[in-house]
């Protein structure tokens, strides 16, 4: 009956558990809104991009399952978003307004409890209070009564102090009298109250306090029914996705691919005919097919090849190009040339994308104007969309031919090459070559002439600068680097990279914005350099 501090001290407690339960069911749905995030970028990342060549890669069967499997894996991800949504309504907003409920509610009971106990506190002072003026009384008469026995027999005492001894005595006799009355209404009262207070009020107050208490502990076990119900309720729908993965792995023909492959290259010659005898005493007779595959070699010779160049010839970069360099940046290092083509891909395809808008806003704006002739001439809007869609056309050719060259581009450096890895006496032997070389070649007006003698074919090695991209080995690190900011490489030959993480070096800007890091062997790729902090060796600053 006397527990209010250890009720107290428990249902505080009942109140934090479901306050953690809060925080942790909270927890969760942040984690299930970032994986779905998470899993979204990933199925964006992987999407063929609008008007690149990875959409004609989807003609293979393969490549469209792979299509579906990241449009089912954006659809999982929603799922996820669901359970996060229905969590947060139907348990963390939930318990969050039952626990203000539940506190509001503490407060009160307790409040009864403390008024009840101070109201009996208070009756039982009364009661001591009363006790102690009867106690004082008794004894006050004793002492009167003993007082006038003592000058009743005094006889020297005159009778006006007798009397007055007796009526003193009388006096406190009746004070007692009072005193005892009052003691004994104020006990009866006591009695009353403190049985009711044990008996009826303080169990009425703990029987509040109980039926909170398990309500308390029936709502946090269906809060736990409920979350795992959230869960429950997506596992059809997420069985359904993965139904559809294996549907479209399933799906895939090897067959099919094949011969898609076979239709595209395909030559169309005819196998090349026996070579007939050869007898020395006539001139040597070789017949074969119109079409057969030597004459077609003869004829390939005159048709140049895209991108080609021949061999022995130098780098175009190391020409001495006045004024404005060329279309194709063919002027530009490897590398260079790859992020500048790039930028001129993403540039020609956002123009792209804002002649398109223009052209939808300016059909929805003709559409308009048929319905409601009073608001505008829908052919005034014709001559327009003619020219945009000329735009468009343009710009996409622009793109294509763009594409192509970095395309080629990106073929050689995924190549490598030996020579640019010679050791450092191959170098010294070589540099006076190169250098002889390029001395020879070079015109009164500082450019190179476009042929290669034969002195310099026989000086430069068979490997020369066309095969710099043949088995290329691994570039040396040049020092180390900090990740200032979490980057998300999402472009073709970028990495991304996490705060705080530490990384390789392998090339400096250039002047461009990016250097190109070193997570492992397998993983290296180019950040802005804005985002990295970068330690060069002191063997590379010397160099």
């Amino acid at each position: 009956m006397d527990q209010f501090d250890n009720l107290e001290k428990h249902t505080q407690w009942g109140i934090d558990v479901l306050e953690k339960f809060i925080k942790f069911v909270k927890e969760r749905t942040e984690i299930e809104l970032s994986y779905a995030k998470q899993l979204r970028n990933l199925s964006k990342k992987y999407q063929p991009k609008k008007n690149s060549k990875e959409e004609e890669e989807y003609r293979y069967t393969s490549a469209r399952a792979f299509l579906a499997t990241l449009n089912e894996m954006n659809d999982y991800a929603g799922q996820h978003e669901v359970i996060s949504e229905n969590m947060t309504s139907l348990i963390t907003g939930e318990l969050t307004r039952y626990v203000q409920e539940l506190k509001q509610e503490r407060k009160s009971h307790f409040h009864d409890g403390r008024k009840a106990q101070q109201h009996i506190e208070t009756c039982w002072k009364q009661l001591e209070a009363s006790k102690r003026r009867f106690e004082r009384d008794c004894k006050e008469a004793d002492r009167a009564q003993q007082y006038f026995e003592k000058m009743d027999a005094d006889i020297n005492v005159t009778k006006a102090d007798v009397e007055k001894a007796r009526q003193q005595a009388q006096l406190r006799h009746q004070m007692a009298e009072d005193s005892k009355a009052e003691y004994s209404s104020t006990l009866q009262k006591f009695n009353s109250e403190q049985h009711d207070h044990y008996y009826t009020h303080i169990p009425h107050i703990f029987q509040k306090i109980q039926e909170m208490e398990e309500r308390r502990i029936v709502r946090i076990g269906e809060s736990m029914k409920t979350f795992a119900e959230v869960d429950r309720q997506v596992i059809p729908i997420i069985g359904k996705c993965l139904d559809e993965i294996t549907k479209a792995a399933e799906s895939i023909d090897h067959k099919n691919d094949s011969q898609l492959v076979i239709e595209a290259f395909k030559s169309g010659f005819e196998p090349p005919g026996d070579v007939d005898f050869e007898d020395f005493t006539q001139p040597m007779k070789r017949t074969v097919s119109e079409s057969s595959l030597s004459n077609s070699r003869a004829d390939g010779k005159s048709e140049p090849k895209f991108g080609g160049k021949s061999k022995g010839k130098l780098w175009p970069f190391i020409k001495k190009n006045k004024g404005a360099g060329p279309e194709d940046f063919s002027n530009l290092p490897p590398e260079q040339r790859r992020k500048k083509l790039q930028q001129k891909v993403d540039e020609l395809n956002r123009d792209i994308q804002k002649e398109m808008d223009q052209r939808d806003a300016l059909t929805k704006m003709k559409d308009v104007y048929i319905k409601n002739p009073q608001m505008g001439d829908a052919a005034s809007v014709d001559h327009r969309l003619a020219e945009l869609g000329q735009n468009i056309e343009k710009l996409r050719l622009e793109v294509q031919k763009f594409e192509a060259w970095l395309a080629e581009v990106e073929g050689r450096l995924s190549m490598r090459s030996e020579a640019r890895r010679q050791s450092g006496l191959y170098e010294a032997q070589n540099t006076s070559a190169v250098n002889s070389c390029a001395q020879d070649r070079e015109s009164p007006d500082g450019s190179y002439t476009e042929e290669q003698s034969q002195e310099t074919e026989m000086k430069v090695p068979a490997t020369d600068f066309d095969d710099e991209f043949d088995d290329e080995e691994p570039l040396p690190t040049i020092g180390t680097c900090k990740a200032l900011y979490t980057f998300e490489g999402q472009n073709e030959g970028t990495i991304s990279v996490a705060e705080g993480e530490m990384l390789y070096v392998i090339e400096e800007d250039k002047g461009d914005g990016w250097t190109r890091i070193r997570r492992n062997e397998d993983e290296e790729g180019y950040v802005p350099t804005s985002y990295v902090e970068v330690y060069l060796d002191k063997n590379a600053k010397d160099s």
